[in-house]
């Protein structure tokens, strides 16, 4: 066994059998925390399509992976998202770079993010390159960084060729949610690191949020939807930190 795949889910029966059919021939395992609080057939499609499931209560995403990484039994651990797809390129990179003797204990993804129909360009959401593949023993989470989380390496990271796909945001309801989720969590990290709330945080966090990813980062390439995107993550930063203020101390857990 040299390969096991972990997912983090939670009512994910929509996705979830795409994620695990492009894992075929790749992974030795498919290994699915499934979040307690699930309430559609995610786990009965898991089950189906081969993976063992692990039902576990939330406790935030680097505490999760840690959990997966205590979890997987292969010395490589692939983690991928429901909503994700590894492209047969990767599939052939990966497990060329993980019979190497003396490879990285980790390598950078890039990431194809579908929003709408739209596969996007620029405004950060291209490359994308997310740290997903991992030597397991080299490999730990810090569980105070509650949202965006990057595995902490022993040794040094590469960065492969080969793309994941991300479907990332089908409907508006869905994108609103997910944001404000990330905003919530996002205004929870900085309460724990000690950060306060400043006047000039509602004015100069989401311009300078514009700034770099509809310009610096080219969001502008991806017209209409683009310049959406760009603003909408741009007002965010502006309601992590309204929350920011509403958080009192000792609740940042």
């Amino acid at each position: 066994m040299q390969l096991s795949a972990a997912i983090i889910a939670r009512d994910e029966a929509r996705h979830i059998a795409g994620c695990i059919d492009s894992l075929v021939g790749l992974a030795d395992e498919v290994v699915v925390l499934l979040d307690d609080r699930t309430r559609d057939d995610t786990a009965a499609v898991c089950v189906a399509c081969g993976a063992r499931v692990i039902p576990v209560p939330w406790r935030g995403f680097p505490a999760q992976r840690s959990r997966a990484l205590a979890s997987c039994r292969a010395p490589w651990v692939l983690f991928i998202d429901a909503d994700e797809r590894v492209e047969p390129d990767l599939a052939a990179e990966i497990r060329e770079v993980i019979a190497r003797p003396h490879a990285d204990d980790g390598y950078w993804i890039p990431r194809h993010n579908i929003f709408f129909g739209q596969t996007l360009r620029g405004g950060g959401w291209y490359p994308d390159r997310q740290l997903r593949l991992l030597r397991r023993a080299a490999a730990h989470y810090d569980e105070g960084r509650l949202v965006h989380e990057v595995a902490q390496l022993g040794g040094g990271a590469g960065t492969l060729r080969g793309h994941l796909t991300h479907h990332n945001i089908e409907k508006f309801g869905e994108f609103w949610r997910k944001q404000t989720d990330y905003a919530l969590a996002e205004a929870r990290t900085m309460a724990a690191q000690g950060r306060q709330t400043r006047a000039r945080n509602f004015i100069g966090a989401p311009a300078r949020a514009l700034w770099r990813r509809y310009v610096a980062l080219g969001g502008w390439r991806d017209g209409p939807l683009g310049l959406f995107l760009c603003a909408a993550l741009a007002w965010f930063e502006l309601v992590s930190f309204a929350f920011l203020l509403l958080i009192a101390p000792g609740e940042a857990s």
